[in-house]
């Protein structure tokens, strides 16, 4: 890399996942924003060739004539020539396909478990999870041997099982994980500040906000804005809001929620819920008991089918980009991906939520992944002490911790029983009986048995 007064060009970024079509252009639309950086991105995907089209893509909108950033865009055929001189890797990828996210999501349905995302907890989580943990071994040891020094961003869910695979393989990688889901609850705060005291900001990250937990299942105890405390103004929001809610913006129906959730459970509390009610529903499945319950919370679920509909778009319009059909719309995605590389090269300190192994930020086991905040300055990743969720709150969260510990050691160690007990253990699983639990785990491990190679093949008895 190349340092000048503010800042830093010959960049070399490895895109693990480099075929996407959703964050890898959210990464290029941010890197084409910002003036200070410049480079090369290796796009890296076993669907190599949407990496070749990301590619053509990426270079058509660094070309641009208003372009701030300048960077060159290629397709690389093996994480060895991707990795080999990385400054900076980016994790985004789809582990598997359409098929074991339709049984991720829809097989428990069969049982009467709803889940609206299905990528975290629940039954959908956890073999999800049990088919990441291999693909992370993989990429761990190949970050080990070509990149070591690298600072390494994970977007794929299950966050905290991915992230806290990369550390059991590679202790020592330079590894965190993003989530967007806080910057949606710090937007409310915002809308609160805005409704209640008349200050027209715009901008979360002037807000300061104390976030713990563990990704999808985070949470805010401290909150304000200059003088301002955002508590108890928040507070004045939940009174308003609590029984017909806020609709969040967003542009597709099957996203949709009324805050409805986070807004009781801050009633339950007295803290702030910081995910989307989608992911929180599935922590707390008092609010997804049925389709007739997640109705009544305002929120909706995310059909696989959706999904597989929304990816043959993408890809068509991936082409009419690649052709120059149509030009390739610039928009700052609102992700801190750039921000935390700009920190690290020494150009801006930030602060910022990631996901890390537990050192002393909360008050729980070592080692687990949490999401609290850190520093980012130069070469560094300091996270901050988050303190203490309230006794209530830690009751749930202690299943959580103690599931994610079960499903990461039953993935390494291909223990079937210890993968099943943390099923049985799951809130989303403990509606069911023992029989049609074991059922539901047989029928989704056969579904999803193409990744799981290792484990034990005798069905559960």
């Amino acid at each position: 890399m190349k340092y000048s007064e503010n800042s830093c060009s010959d960049i070399n970024i490895c895109y693990i996942g480099g075929g996407s079509q959703g964050w890898a252009w959210k990464l290029m639309s941010d890197l084409y924003l910002e003036e200070s950086l410049s480079g090369t991105v290796r796009l890296y995907d076993i669907d190599s060739k949407s990496a070749e089209t990301n590619a053509i893509i990426g270079n058509i909108i660094s070309g641009y004539e208003e372009a701030k950033g300048h960077w060159t865009y290629k397709s690389v055929s093996t994480l060895e020539e991707g990795l080999s001189g990385a400054d900076f890797v980016i994790i985004s990828i789809t582990p598997g396909t359409f098929k074991e996210m339709f049984s991720d999501v829809h097989t428990p349905e069969k049982y009467g478990i709803y889940q609206p995302v299905g990528d975290t907890t629940g039954p959908g989580g956890i073999f999800r999870a049990l088919r990441t943990i291999p693909m992370y071994e993989e990429i761990a040891n190949s970050i080990k041997r070509y990149a070591k020094d690298a600072w390494v961003i994970n977007y794929t869910n299950p966050m905290s099982i991915c992230v806290a695979t990369l550390y059991a393989v590679f202790p020592e990688i330079k590894a965190f994980g993003c989530c967007h889901e806080v910057f949606g609850a710090q937007r409310l705060l915002l809308m609160a500040l805005k409704e209640f005291e008349g200050i027209e900001e715009t901008d979360r990250h002037n807000l300061n906000t104390n976030v713990l937990g563990i990704n999808h299942f985070t949470w805010i105890n401290e909150a304000s804005y200059k003088t301002y405390d955002l508590m108890p103004i928040y507070d004045r929001l939940v009174k308003k809001y609590y029984k017909d809610g806020i609709c969040d913006k967003i542009t597709d129906a099957h996203f949709m929620s009324k805050n409805l959730v986070k807004f009781d459970l801050y009633r339950r509390y007295g803290i702030i819920a910081a995910a989307g009610d989608r992911h929180l529903a599935e922590f707390v499945p008092d609010y997804a008991r049925d389709k007739k319950t997640i109705a009544q919370w305002g929120f909706n679920l995310t059909p696989v089918n959706w999904r597989i509909e929304n990816k043959a778009m993408l890809a068509k319009l991936s082409r009419e980009y690649a052709n120059k059909e149509k030009k390739v719309p610039i928009t700052a995605s609102g992700e801190e991906g750039v921000r935390q590389i700009k920190a690290l090269l020494g150009l801006k300190d930030i602060i910022t939520n990631v996901n890390l192994p537990n050192h002393n930020q909360m008050d729980c086991d070592e080692g687990i992944v949490v999401e609290t905040n850190a520093l980012f300055t130069k070469n560094s990743v300091r996270p901050l002490t988050a303190g203490k969720l309230p006794d209530e709150v830690n009751l749930i969260m202690s299943v959580h911790m103690n599931n994610q510990k079960a499903i990461l050691k039953a993935g390494l160690e291909k223990k079937k029983k210890l993968a099943f007990a943390a099923f049985l253990n799951d809130p989303l699983v403990k509606n069911i009986s023992i029989s049609n639990a074991k059922a539901l785990f047989n029928e989704m491990f056969s579904n999803t048995r193409q990744y799981l190679t290792g484990f034990d093949s005798t069905p559960i008895r």
